[in-house]
């Protein structure tokens, strides 16, 4: 846990960013593609005052993060997701400066999260080793950074494992690239919403408990019962803080990469705290 949550758990700050819809068939991207390359350049530009000189430069940056999609069926998905968090997180540096000096390249805005373009889409194809369509995908500056799978409750059986499954056992196999740079994914049968980490066990899957009035962007996708729970694990300023401050990756006695990420009394605890410090207000025993 990162002290910097503070500036991002801040109420005031950044809770009014919104999605927008857009149907998979508007998205500029084919099915072999995991990033909407258009959207992410011109967040390279809008981002770096360097590549905005020198619009040439994002395409080395897109060419960089291809290779990290491609690595994931040589080094793993844990690894592939970790390194491709450090370019989310903006810990890259590149030579684009004044006399070759490395400056970080920003793909994500934490300061502005109105600099930020967020996008709910459905249904998006995405092939590798077939040809998958998760039920819903968010991007953010045309990187897929969470993945959602709905499942009709029209048996008493199907629940939210269902889904979890899906995107567990199925889609990581299958198309792991479009989880290289997942913050987190959810699996939903319209009752229960549980979300979990890449690699994930489903055991360790958690729900998100309920806080927020609206369920705007659950309403837009057809999830309306589960929309409250929904818009608030997924509002664009919690996964930004989820990604920068709570994402950890851990090795285990087998020296298995493994990444973790927080359950709801974790985060909410944990960016109490940094508040209470920030405020200046110590509990006192």
């Amino acid at each position: 846990m990162n002290l910097n949550a503070g500036k991002l758990a801040d109420p005031r700050a950044g809770y009014g960013m919104q999605w927008v819809y857009q149907s998979a068939d508007e998205l500029a991207r084919g099915v072999n593609e995991v990033l909407v390359e258009s959207e992410l350049k011109a967040a390279l530009l809008r981002l770096n005052p360097e590549i905005e000189l020198r619009p040439e430069l994002a395409d080395e940056v897109i060419y960089k993060l291809r290779a990290i999609l491609i690595s994931v069926n040589q080094i793993g998905l844990v690894k592939a997701n970790e390194e491709f968090f450090k370019w989310l997180s903006g810990e890259k540096t590149m030579p684009f400066g004044e006399n070759n000096r490395h400056v970080p390249v920003r793909l994500l805005d934490f300061d502005d999260l109105t600099n930020n373009r967020y996008v709910a889409t459905n249904q998006f194809r995405i092939h590798h080793r077939e040809t998958k369509i998760p039920d819903v995908v968010l991007l953010i500056n045309g990187i897929p950074v969470v993945v959602g799978e709905a499942k009709t409750p029209i048996r008493p059986s199907v629940s939210w494992l269902d889904g979890a499954h899906e995107i567990h056992t199925v889609y990581e196999n299958a198309v792991p690239q479009l989880f290289v740079p997942n913050i987190l994914s959810f699996a939903t049968e319209g009752k229960e919403l549980f979300y979990g980490a890449i690699r994930s066990p489903l055991e360790f899957w958690a729900p998100w408990r309920l806080e927020s009035d609206s369920g705007d962007i659950a309403k837009s996708l057809g999830l309306a019962e589960i929309g409250k729970e929904l818009t608030d694990l997924l509002k664009p300023k919690r996964l930004l803080d989820i990604l920068l401050n709570f994402s950890l990756f851990t090795t285990n006695k087998k020296k298995q990469r493994s990444k973790v990420i927080p359950r709801f009394q974790q985060y909410e605890g944990a960016n109490k705290i940094v508040q209470r410090v920030i405020e200046g207000r110590i509990k006192k025993a």
